[in-house]
């Protein structure tokens, strides 16, 4: 590229900095950057770091500025290219008396690599700005230390310790580092410490171990477009040898938009007040992950088979790897101190099995005195969909089914009578005159008995119907189709509510609700209270549309609650105790001619009852996600999402989540998959299993969840 087109590319992307174009981070939700980093891959420990054991308490060591210790930022802050306006930096340290001799950085934000001045040029710029000042501006402009035109890599964001001394760097406005320091600040005395920076629009403010905090108020308003497009956050380092933090670090978190000094102070230990620690650093033993800690509190504990409990042993502590149990002797017996329930361990691969065609969907249900059996929405017409049947082995092929482009199945009870219905997408050449209308047909299907197969029982004209959702209210069966679009370009259309008419044996029209291109629905009660809501996807020109939730009053679906969501693909209920949680899968940003962007924020929101509305929990990064399922195994929950794309390709990982209390659902496994389009999770014999189906390539994959 000529030096003329770079120039021109770094104007015009200028011109829309200035026309407001850049997104700005706003509605983010405290990001454990430490976590982020050590929880990525949960067999092992990351390169670069070691786990060290001071006071009694657990931190991270660097001991090379390992890539594995940094990440894009936009993996965490999606779907916005400028950095919060305001925020706050929580951060648990520990620094020798030796250890701060010199500059090192605690967290470093650098800038993609762009072309710069020479650094001949650069001398030149300061000395020319230096030039007829008096010594007093000098030494003001030191404590505002600018950096023009930085060299690749160079700190947008970053701390840095010096000995007596705490850095606080930004870049500010006409692409300049500016540094902040807070003087006489003692971290070096080999204690633990927790800081927190807030920075606000015109000020910055330390806080130490929940003491009176220090401000520093700068001359001029800190600058609000900080560009993050292309930046690369690295943890203990600025990337490089020099400055590797050699202190402690046991926690690290940005909290977006406010002061979090009120989240942790006061608090009963203020120099170890947390607001979110790593697990590995947490004060119990992470069992299964490979370590490097050592304590003399470790050395009390025994692990391995029973022994004794005398006199001589009392006090010892004992950690029953078969039991999963922590015990200590009170001189004659073990005592039980903390027992742990089923828990998920890892996913072994229990079946491969290549199928007809590639698969939108899979439905998993029981019919009594034949068994497990699990539905397959076959794409390709020619082949059809089909039904297996688990088998000790895994699923087997039990009946072919002709379907037309099949997006989903849907099982359902109607007294001891079982049925299913697909969501057929295509037309067969049997009814062109249908296929002329734009419509298609749906087929439900009855169980026979005596032929031990499926059978056809009713059609129902749909429209590129995507998802089929059967619930029942009032003792009254009512099924919900997702009509997605009417012909190839009209997506504002109705979708059909059905009822089940108890004198003719068949369902009927019971309530039309328009949509914008429907892709699920979700029915479910809270209480008293029956509600579904759509997945809206598209309106014919953006996926940035509303999906609703419906409330039934008097007998009919009603307007509760409109969010937004873009590209909207499924919506999954659950709860957690008394908590009622939904969970939106987004698929992708798509406004016009622009091009469409696949990595952005599926999210979480909880009902508030009081406020009788479903706010934002939690966002969580996903690729083109297509579904979300929730699942429980013993006292723990988990989420697993089917990401399906992420611009570039359909390999990729779909991730399974578990649930941590406040800090809502964190990654905890990895799992390899190819245009996945749904995950089912089941159970058989006491035994747990996940099932993903793709949209890519004809075969779907069982998992085994080992638990311990």
């Amino acid at each position: 590229m000529s030096t003329l087109m770079f120039w021109l590319l770094l104007l015009l992307r200028a011109t829309d900095a200035v026309t407001g174009t850049w997104r700005q981070c706003k509605d983010v939700l405290p990001l454990d950057l430490l976590s982020f980093i050590l929880e990525r891959d949960t067999s092992r420990l990351v390169p670069g770091v070691r786990i060290k054991e001071a006071d009694g308490v657990r931190g991270v060591q660097f001991v090379s500025p390992d890539v594995s210790m940094s990440f894009p930022l936009s993996q965490l802050l999606v779907n916005c290219d400028l950095f919060p306006k305001e925020f706050s930096i929580v951060l648990t340290l520990k620094v020798s008396r030796t250890a701060a001799k010199r500059n090192e950085h605690v967290f470093s934000l650098l800038a993609p690599k762009y072309l710069n001045k020479s650094k001949h040029e650069e001398k030149e710029a300061v000395s020319d700005t230096n030039e007829g000042k008096s010594s007093t501006e000098k030494k003001q402009q030191m404590e505002i230390q600018v950096k023009r035109n930085p060299e690749p890599g160079d700190v947008l964001l970053g701390l840095k310790i010096s000995p007596k001394r705490l850095h606080f760097l930004m870049k500010g406005g006409s692409e300049a580092v500016e540094q902040w320091v807070f003087r006489g600040i003692g971290l070096a005395d080999n204690q633990w410490h927790t800081l927190v920076l807030a920075v606000g629009e015109h000020h910055v403010r330390l806080t130490v171990d929940c003491n009176s905090p220090i401000e520093i108020v700068p001359s001029r308003p800190f600058s609000s477009d900080l560009n993050i497009q292309g930046s690369r956050f690295h943890i203990g380092s600025r990337g490089r040898w020099k400055g590797l933090f050699s202190g402690l670090l046991r926690q690290l978190v940005l909290v977006p938009g406010s002061d979090a000094t009120h989240q942790i102070c006061p608090s009963s230990d203020s120099k170890l007040a947390a607001l979110s620690v790593p697990p590995l650093l947490l004060d119990l033993p992470i069992i299964g992950r490979q370590r490097d800690v050592t304590s003399d509190a470790e050395k009390r504990v025994s692990v391995g088979l029973e022994r004794t409990c005398t006199e001589l042993q009392q006090g010892q502590l004992w950690f029953s790897q078969e039991k999963k149990a922590l015990y200590l002797c009170d001189g004659s017996a073990w005592i039980t101190l903390l027992e742990d329930h089923k828990r998920l361990d890892y996913l072994l691969e229990k079946q491969v099995l290549t199928t007809s065609s590639e698969t939108h969907d899979i439905e998993v249900f029981q019919i009594p005195g034949i068994g497990l059996m699990a539905a397959m929405a076959h794409r390709s017409p020619s082949s059809g969909s089909a039904v297996y049947l688990w088998t000790s082995s895994g699923f087997r092929l039990y009946q072919n089914i002709s379907t037309h482009g099949a997006l989903a199945w849907r099982h359902f009870n109607l007294g001891k009578k079982t049925f299913l219905v697909v969501s057929n997408s295509e037309t067969g050449s049997e009814k062109q005159s249908s296929k002329d209308s734009g419509a298609d047909n749906s087929v439900i299907y009855k169980w026979s008995k005596k032929r031990k197969r499926f059978v056809s029982f009713q059609t129902l004209q749909t429209f590129c119907a995507r998802d089929w959702e059967a619930f029942n209210i009032n003792h009254n069966t009512y099924l919900a189709v997702a009509n997605h679009r009417w012909g190839n370009n009209n997506h504002t259309i109705e979708s059909v509510i059905y009822k089940w008419n108890k004198s003719t044996k068949a369902f009927e029209i019971y309530q039309t609700i328009p949509t914008s291109g429907a892709y699920d629905w979700e029915f479910f009660s809270v209480g008293p209270y029956h509600f579904l809501v759509v997945a809206n996807a598209f309106d014919g020109v953006t996926t940035s549309v509303d999906s609703v939730i419906y409330v039934w009053i008097d007998g009919r679906f009603q307007v509760f609650q409109k969010i937004k969501t873009f590209c909207a693909t499924d919506w999954e209920m659950f709860q957690i105790g008394g908590r009622v949680f939904l969970v939106v899968a987004n698929g992708h940003r798509l406004s016009g001619t622009g091009p469409s962007q696949y990595t952005i924020n599926s999210t979480i929101y909880e009902l508030d009852i009081g406020g009788q509305m479903f706010v934002r929990f939690q966002d969580i990064v996903t690729y083109s996600a297509v579904d979300w399922e929730f699942f429980s195994l013993g006292e723990e929950h988990f989420l697993v999402v089917a990401n399906s794309f992420n611009g570039e390709s359909y390999s990729l990982n779909s991730i399974l989540y578990r649930w941590q209390g406040y800090e809502g659902f964190v990654p905890v496994h990895w799992l390899p998959t190819i245009g996945c389009s749904d995950w089912e999770y089941f159970t058989y014999q006491g035994e747990s299993y996940l099932i993903y189906s793709s949209a890519k390539t004809p075969l779907f994959k069982v998992f085994k969840l080992k638990t311990y």
